[in-house]
């Protein structure tokens, strides 16, 4: 799978562009909150269509501009994860949460709900969906045997917040731990900051010192 990386916005979110190469298909892992994004992914796409939209969670940077690119691109099939659904229906308001309403964004058309264990076709290729909540209710991860593009769950370093709306740092905990669970080779593509390995972020990420321990490996950390 050909993967190119578009990092854009006023949050410099990371939208990640998905091409099955046995078949041309193309799909994309979040949407950023700003229409420019349309024309950045017209330019990379070369007059091709974009089949499906992947959605890790419903903020206002991962989602915000699904309504331009769902003018843009009327084929594409949009997915988001059905625990999310509270969190994207609040799109309109979510700018006003951080005294920002400039920001409230509308929700665009969800086509597929999707849940935990279940699978997304692009082309001939596959991803798998790991729910993962504590980001935000619902947030979830794509991965296949090499790549995992896991939204605000893990970061080069660091983890996703769980102060915000509808976070919950328990929750968050389970989440890692069942990410962690995966292979320790696969790529991990998160929202924002640099790519990074699963098996890279569980020897050295500060906020993963309770996995650490509870696997027996050496190296500390911060206790949440």
């Amino acid at each position: 799978m050909r993967i190119e990386t578009l990092t854009v916005g006023l949050f410099q979110v990371n939208v990640f562009l998905l091409q099955d190469e046995a078949t041309g298909a193309w799909a994309m892992v979040d949407t950023s909150e700003t229409a420019d994004v349309v024309d950045e992914v017209r330019e990379h796409l070369q007059g091709q269509e974009l089949s499906t939209i992947l959605l890790t969670h419903g903020h206002l940077d991962h989602a915000g501009a699904l309504l331009p690119l769902q003018a843009a691109f009327p084929r594409a099939i949009t997915v988001l994860p059905v625990l999310e659904v509270p969190m994207f229906r609040s799109l309109p308001e979510q700018g006003g949460w951080f005294g920002a309403p400039a920001l409230n964004r509308p929700c665009g058309r969800i086509d597929r709900e999707i849940r935990d264990g279940e699978e997304v076709v692009i082309g001939s290729h596959r991803l798998r969906f790991l729910s993962a909540p504590g980001h935000t209710p619902g947030q979830g991860c794509f991965y296949d045997d090499q790549d995992a593009f896991v939204g605000d769950l893990l970061f080069a370093g660091s983890v996703g917040r769980t102060d915000l709306r509808m976070g919950d740092p328990v929750v968050m905990q389970a989440s890692l731990r069942r990410l962690l669970e995966l292979p320790g080779h696969l790529r991990v593509h998160s929202g924002h900051g640099p790519d990074t390995t699963l098996a890279a972020e569980l020897a050295t990420n500060p906020y993963l010192g309770y996995l650490r321990r509870e696997k027996g490996l050496a190296g500390g950390g911060r206790d949440w």
